[in-house]
């Protein structure tokens, strides 16, 4: 029976191989954040230039999600989640080895190849069971993942304080082995051969370019995760010059957005079948641009504190975590037969914001200012996305109403 199913490619996959698939996207996004600083150092490079690792792991990911779903489509889930973890092995493997920030740059763009995990975690999902439930299922997935987000910057700041920044991406390599090893022995494909070449597959595109229900949720998922991927580029500056911690103590306090992320997505697989997938989105974005509001009050009345940075973001982290889960599922659910598509160019939408954001908090950052300068992008952020969800439920809502005119 063993045997059997270790060879069965055909049997759904446990929400653990889920969960840790896309636990080890979100690592490699963010375990060597707190040594950017000292790598900067030991290449010779300015702090910019290594904050790039951060935006060109996204960029590569946004890149790599337009065509990932068409062909999860077209040739199924499971052989390119296989492959794409292949190359991050190799890729961080180079990584650490790298003599040169040029070529430590080049392998993060291809580390952003298990990314491809990430966005078709959500398409295993959907495939599986129908749209309210996927938006609890994700909700319940991305809480277990985001243990990541408090666990790994904390442990990566220890590593390169005992080991070097390097050791990190060993620890990469070995995890990426297992995970391999975890993903071959049981996830089985979800996904039913459509019998359309690959060109025709990228040719729905427009079909889901042409839907303002698309867009709406793309846009609420992109702005929403925005904030987020504006700290995880700025954050590791603010924490060592304007608030002079150590690596160790970064990585601590990275563990805020994670705990409040958990929350949130506690919330939203409690209770977004009952309250509906648009409300809970919605609510979720009012609280995170509510708290990101209050938080840039706090850095223009007081003097530079972690305590009046960190807690904020966290606090914001929750609405994200209410509001991911939901708007992801509905833009999954404008054409369900194209889940993989629709997983592959929302995420392409949503990470090639955050790469663009990530590169932008960079340059606009002083020690004297770049806590404020960096909560005030994020509220922008926020605000945008609060917007764009209300459209949403007003155009739902229009819809109906004409619906019933109809009948």
């Amino acid at each position: 029976m063993k045997a059997a199913r270790f060879l069965d490619r055909s049997t759904p996959p446990h929400i653990v191989t889920l969960v840790l698939l896309a636990a080890l996207s979100t690592l490699a996004m963010n375990i060597f954040l707190p040594s950017l600083p000292a790598m900067a150092r030991d290449f010779g490079v300015d702090y910019s230039v290594m904050q790039l690792s951060v935006s060109a792991y996204l960029a590569g990911s946004a890149v790599l999600q337009i065509v990932v779903g068409p062909i999860s489509d077209r040739y199924g889930r499971r052989p390119l989640i296989l492959a794409a973890t292949t190359l991050f092995i190799l890729a961080s493997v180079a990584a650490a080895l790298a003599p040169t920030a040029g070529l430590f740059l080049a392998a993060r763009v291809v580390q952003a190849v298990i990314a491809t995990g990430m966005a078709l975690s959500r398409a295993v999902i959907r495939d599986m069971v129908p749209t309210e439930q996927a938006a609890s299922m994700i909700g319940y997935v991305t809480m277990a993942m985001s243990v990541v987000p408090m666990v790994g910057p904390a442990v990566g700041g220890f590593l390169d304080e005992v080991f070097g920044w390097r050791s990190t991406f060993v620890l990469l390599v070995v995890l990426g082995l297992l995970t391999l090893w975890l993903l071959w022995s049981d996830l089985g494909e979800t996904s039913a051969p459509i019998g359309r070449s690959l060109r025709e597959q990228i040719a729905e595109y427009p079909a889901l370019l042409r839907s303002p229900r698309f867009w709406g949720y793309a846009a609420t998922a992109s702005l929403a995760s925005g904030s987020f991927y504006a700290y995880l580029g700025g954050a590791p500056f603010v924490g060592e010059r304007v608030f002079g911690l150590t690596p160790t103590e970064v990585g601590v306090y990275f563990a805020a957005p994670g705990l409040g992320y958990a929350l949130g997505n506690f919330f939203a697989g409690r209770y977004s079948v009952r309250i509906g997938l648009d409300r809970m989105a919605c609510l979720g974005t009012l609280i995170a641009t509510g708290v990101l509001l209050m938080g840039t009050i706090a850095a223009l009345i007081w003097p530079p504190h972690p305590m009046l940075f960190f807690p904020f973001v966290g606090l914001m982290a929750v609405g994200n975590g209410m509001t991911l889960p939901n708007a992801n599922a509905g833009l999954l659910s404008v054409r369900p037969h194209l889940a993989g598509s629709a997983s592959g160019l929302g995420g392409a939408l949503t990470i090639g914001g955050g790469a663009a954001l990530a590169a932008l908090s960079g340059p606009l950052m002083t020690e004297a200012s770049g806590h404020l300068t960096l909560m005030g992008l994020m509220a922008a952020c926020s605000a945008l996305s609060s917007l764009t969800m209300i459209l949403v439920i007003r155009r739902a809502r229009r819809v109906g109403r004409l619906g019933q005119l109809g009948r």
